[in-house]
């Protein structure tokens, strides 16, 4: 079931790739993404909710000289976002235009991005994972380079640098780890058995590395500069495909190799981690506020709100980590519609100006249900009760609280900083005066409003239903959060050995 969700999609990208004679490349692409979308549903029919474990191994010797095996599996932090990556992949190609120039390419990249995300978020072998993690470079590379804006070359070329050096810092990483533990193989179970090995200040070098690397593609302040223009730059679809699942790579990594991976390191970091995610999250609100392009606007706001996930997984509780992976799943699910939404304007409209916009509200001569639908992203956004923003972010700052308390706080602070620069979107967008010379819109077709309409139903759902998203993942985050716990006493121990001996 897994290897078909990596070599399904890649197989499909093949096809449209040598048989020329494929005019219906966009409905073969569909079929595949959705039958991949499927089995990831069909996952979580297989998946035990109870066990905290790997789940649905699959195992096959590759490159055993150098550690390499092919080596899948899932739990309850890889499940959710391996079917965030499938019904993405499924809206980015339903919502991509017919007539798109080069068809073939295009489809055929996306699967590719589909594939090798996949892979990454269900690699049980650190070289594996590595492999799937750099393999969506060149892919996501060429869609920004063809079919991007004005700018395109150079933030095509910004994106390649600053990916190729993430995971260039993370492989290092990985080979110190292996290196200094004594192992032969890259395997993730024994990498987590012989990292005690290693002692704490080595591990706590090596984990710092490692998270740069995973920050950069997050992205995290400093290390976001490549963010904004690539993702302005991109495609509406591609920039779904980059905030909404690319940067999932980044958190996850922080979860899997950093906090379960090295626990008694990920224990020492974990104070500068939780102000590095405060400043990201208010960064990304206050910059966001002064900008005039709206796609821009929902850039920034990206990298504030997987500030967040870094917080709560700095904080290390039970709730702020379920929290962790309800904002990375809702992230994903607001932040595809809003770019699509922006993308239905930018078509229709001719711009993405907050000075040129208004009255798109308009009943009769604007994009009523379009603004409709981008008030719910806004709200969605910025944390409103009964949308799935809320509870992930309630989950996160309750979660943190007792741990930060200050830097929660300032989190809460941001939250409300999100509000301001989606009213002024808002406000600027769908209310006001239509200008009566040009105000003659193309109408949005409900074919286009799908995808959309598709986004908000989930959003809405997930939003009073919280638990078919959380529950997946509780069994795994509490073993995380043991894990921590029982480093932190190991610390303590170490650091009290006079203590130890009266008791």
């Amino acid at each position: 079931m897994l290897s078909l969700l990596i070599w399904l999609p890649l197989f499909g990208a093949i096809v449209i790739g040598v048989y020329p004679k494929l005019s219906a490349a966009r409905n073969f692409a569909l079929s595949i993404s959705s039958v991949t979308f499927l089995i990831a549903l069909f996952l979580f029919f297989k998946f035990d909710p109870t066990i905290s474990g790997v789940q649905m191994e699959e195992y096959l010797p590759w490159l055993q000289q150098i550690g390499l095996s092919y080596r899948l599996g899932i739990d309850g932090i890889s499940l959710p976002l391996l079917a965030l990556n499938s019904f993405l992949s499924w809206i980015v190609i339903y919502g991509s235009k017919s007539e798109i120039d080069r068809s073939r390419l295009y489809y055929a990249l996306i699967l590719v991005v589909s594939s090798v995300v996949a892979g990454a978020f269900v690699a049980q072998n650190l070289l594996l994972f590595i492999l799937f993690y750099e393999l969506e470079l060149i892919p996501l590379y060429l869609l920004i380079a063809i079919w991007g804006g004005e700018k395109r070359t150079y933030a095509a070329m910004k994106f390649l640098i600053y990916t190729a050096i993430s995971g260039f810092l993370i492989l290092l990483g990985f080979f110190s780890l292996a290196w200094l533990s004594g192992s032969s193989s890259f395997d993730y179970t024994i990498n987590l058995q012989s990292i005690g090995s290693i002692p704490l200040p080595t591990q706590v070098i090596i984990l710092t590395i490692i998270l740069v690397g995973f920050g950069i593609k997050t992205p995290l302040v400093p290390l976001h500069t490549w963010l904004p223009d690539v993702y302005v730059e991109s495609s509406p679809s591609v920039a779904i495909l980059l905030g909404g699942v690319l940067s999932k790579l980044g958190t996850y990594g922080f979860v899997r190799f950093g906090l379960q991976l090295m626990p008694d390191a990920w224990a020492e970091l974990s104070p500068a981690l939780g102000i590095i995610g405060t400043v990201s999250v208010l960064y990304g609100a206050l910059t966001a506020i002064a900008q005039k392009d709206i796609k821009r606007m929902v850039a920034y706001s990206s990298i504030g709100h997987m500030g967040y996930v870094l917080v709560a997984c700095a904080a290390g509780t039970k709730l702020s980590l379920i929290g962790a992976v309800g904002q990375m799943v809702s992230h994903g699910l607001i932040l595809a519609l809003l770019f699509y939404l922006v993308g239905v304007i930018e078509t229709k409209v001719g711009t993405r100006d907050l000075d040129s916009l208004n009255g798109l509200l308009n009943p009769i001569r604007g994009l009523p249900l379009t603004s409709t639908l981008l008030i719910i992203g806004g709200m969605a956004s910025a944390g409103i009760p009964g949308l799935v923003g809320f509870i992930a972010e309630f989950l996160v700052f309750q979660g943190s609280f007792t741990v930060f308390p200050i830097l929660t706080l300032l989190c809460i602070i941001a939250s409300g900083l999100t509000a301001v620069y989606f009213v002024i979107l808002l406000n600027r967008t769908c209310f006001g005066k239509l200008d009566n010379a040009t105000a003659y819109y193309p109408k949005v077709t409900w074919a286009e409003h799908t995808p959309a309409l598709i986004l908000v139903a989930l959003i809405f759902f997930l939003g009073i239903q919280p638990s078919w998203l959380l529950k997946w993942s509780e069994p795994t985050t509490n073993s995380l959060v043991a894990s921590l716990v029982e480093s932190v006493d190991r610390q303590i121990v170490l650091q009290s050995p006079s203590l130890v001996a009266r008791n």
